[in-house]
C-alpha cells in the first residue's frame, strides 16, 4: 500500500462512519467526507495527526441541475512526508454554507473568500468572509454554470464594465504573436489594438 493510500485510510480509520473508502486514480487519493459540517473536524485531525500542513488550494465545484449543487475540495500536502490527499464534500444550494477550515490553515482565508466570491458558498465562523476580486455589492457570482458567459451588465457606471464584457478580444484577454511578450500583455494595449 502507497504512503498516500495509508495516510488516506488513517483518516478514514479516525472517523468511519464519516468518510468512504479512499479512490485513487492516477497517482491521486481522494476521500469523501459525508457531512460538510464535520469538514473542520477532519481537516483538523489530517493536520495534526497526519501531517497535512499545508493546505495547497480549496475549489468549488457547480453540479448545477443535481442536489447537493456544490462540491467543495480540498487539496492537501505534507511536507514532511510529501504526500498529496484530495477531501470533497458537497453543500446544498439551499445551504451553501459550511464551518471554515481558516482556523486549521491560515492560507484557507483567501481560498474561502475567493470561493466565497465566485461561487457563492459561505463559510461559517471566517472572520473576514468578503469579496476578494468583485467589488462590494456586484450581486452575482461569476464561476457558477448559470452565470451567462457573456457577462451581465453592470449596475455601476465607471466601476466595471457597464455593458457584458466580451470574451474574444476583451480587455483580459492575451492575443497570440506580437513583437514580444511585453507587447502582449493586456495591460499595455490600447483600446484601439
Amino acid at each position: 500500500m502507497s504512503k498516500h493510500l495509508e495516510l488516506a485510510q488513517r483518516l478514514r480509520d479516525a472517523f468511519p462512519d464519516l468518510i468512504g473508502a479512499p479512490t485513487e486514480f492516477r497517482g491521486e487519493v481522494s476521500l469523501v467526507v459525508a457531512d460538510a459540517e464535520r469538514i473542520a473536524d477532519v481537516c483538523a485531525l489530517a493536520k495534526r495527526e497526519l501531517g497535512f500542513d499545508l493546505l495547497l488550494d480549496l475549489s468549488g465545484v457547480d453540479n448545477l441541475g443535481d442536489d447537493p449543487r456544490w462540491d467543495v475540495v480540498y487539496e492537501l500536502y505534507g511536507v514532511s512526508h510529501g504526500c498529496h490527499l484530495r477531501l470533497k464534500t458537497s453543500v446544498s444550494e439551499e445551504k451553501s454554507e459550511l464551518p471554515t477550515v481558516s482556523g486549521v490553515w491560515r492560507a484557507a482565508d483567501w481560498h474561502e473568500r475567493e470561493a466565497y466570491d465566485m461561487m457563492g458558498i459561505r463559510f461559517r465562523g471566517h472572520t473576514d468572509l468578503r469579496r476578494i476580486l468583485m467589488w462590494e455589492g456586484y450581486p452575482y457570482f461569476p464561476l457558477r454554470k448559470d452565470f451567462p458567459l457573456a457577462g451581465k451588465p453592470s449596475v455601476l457606471p465607471d466601476t466595471a464594465f457597464t455593458r457584458p464584457a466580451p470574451l474574444e478580444g476583451g480587455p483580459f484577454i492575451t492575443p497570440a504573436g506580437g513583437r514580444d511578450s511585453i507587447a502582449r500583455e493586456p495591460r499595455a494595449r490600447t483600446p484601439e489594438s
